[in-house]
């Protein structure tokens, strides 16, 4: 598997909605025992996976041994790409290309550069190389969502790259249900709609469940997946017990409560328990820690990090299960 940016474990994480067994190996690459296909497409921070025909050293002659010796079991033409994660070895890529595409071709393939039946991935990673066929890529659409272009947009609203990770990580997926209780403009549903859940969003704000009707509308009313917004309290939701599979918001970031009669610490205290009443697994995004209110709520924080987005801005993440 190869991810997306400088965060690996975070990466990894997300990852597990597709893959089991994952094994960090270098930079920006994991092995996995297992792999969704289908899962992969919708991933945020992975951005493919390999079928691995083996590993080598850093070297092209090493790759075409690799290409060499596997068994290849695929038929119709072929293409050779190469690459080297993060710049972080002296590799030539054109020569990887055309030493195991030679190799391939001396083992009966035709090659197709625009459009080949298989392509033969070669990814270089420190003194790692991997080598193996393309079997899913995620879709790299989500400039296509940039919150100012959207019907409703309000500032602060987080990145559709981001929101998809948190999505997936609170469970989000074919036949999942996904909560946000401070949905604001929607962006987290959209992304958690995009990848097959039901979603349920719920705003203070008469303003934003409007406004993220309206987003969800524009982004899911092609998709078969439901879409249900209320305007009310996260600390008091209408919702039944165990009403959705995963819960996860964006907590108030050093602002005031749009809910009067809340203190911050009281509004994020109170809506964890809420959430821990309405969902087993949740994502809690804050500009701070809030690890003791979380397990003071009944949670138990299995993952935790520290994501930066700008020099004034660093997003804790809290990765939560009923306890």
């Amino acid at each position: 598997m190869e991810f997306v940016g400088d965060e690996d474990r975070f990466a990894a994480l997300e990852a597990g909605v597709a893959a089991a067994g994952i094994e960090r190996i270098a930079p920006g690459v994991a092995v996995a025992d297992a792999v969704d296909p289908g899962r992969v497409r919708g991933l945020a921070y992975t951005r493919r996976a390999l079928d691995l025909l083996g590993r080598a050293d850093a070297d092209p002659n090493s790759a075409r041994a690799v290409v060499e010796a596997a068994s290849v079991d695929r038929e119709g033409t072929v293409a050779v790409r190469a690459r080297v994660v993060r710049d972080s070895a002296a590799v030539s890529t054109s020569e990887v290309e055309r030493e195991c595409g030679s190799a391939l071709v001396a083992r009966g393939f035709d090659v197709d550069l625009d459009d080949p039946d298989h392509t033969l991935r070669v990814l270089f990673a420190g003194d790692t190389c991997l080598v193996g066929w393309t079997v899913a890529e995620s879709v790299r659409d989500f400039s296509t969502r940039r919150p100012t272009d959207r019907p409703f947009f309000q500032p602060g609203s987080m990145a559709p790259m981001d929101a998809r990770a948190y999505a997936n990580l609170a469970g989000a997926g074919p036949g999942a249900r996904v909560l946000d209780p401070m949905c604001g403009t929607g962006g987290v549903l959209i992304e958690a709609g995009l990848v097959g859940s039901d979603v349920v969003g719920n705003d203070a704000q008469a303003k934003m469940v409007r406004g993220a009707r309206e987003n969800l509308a524009h982004y899911l009313d092609d998709t078969d997946v439901e879409c249900d917004l209320l305007r009310g309290d996260a600390t008091a939701l209408a919702l039944r017990d165990d009403a959705v599979d995963g819960v996860v918001f964006d907590a108030p970031y050093g602002r005031q409560s749009k809910i009067a009669r809340h203190s911050l610490d009281d509004l994020v205290g109170d809506a964890l328990a809420e959430a821990a009443r309405v969902a087993p697994r949740g994502v809690l995004v804050a500009d701070r820690s809030w690890r003791e209110a979380a397990v003071d709520a009944g949670w138990r924080v299995t993952d935790a990090f520290e994501r930066r987005v700008h020099r004034s801005l660093v997003r804790h993440v809290h990765v939560l299960e009923r306890s």
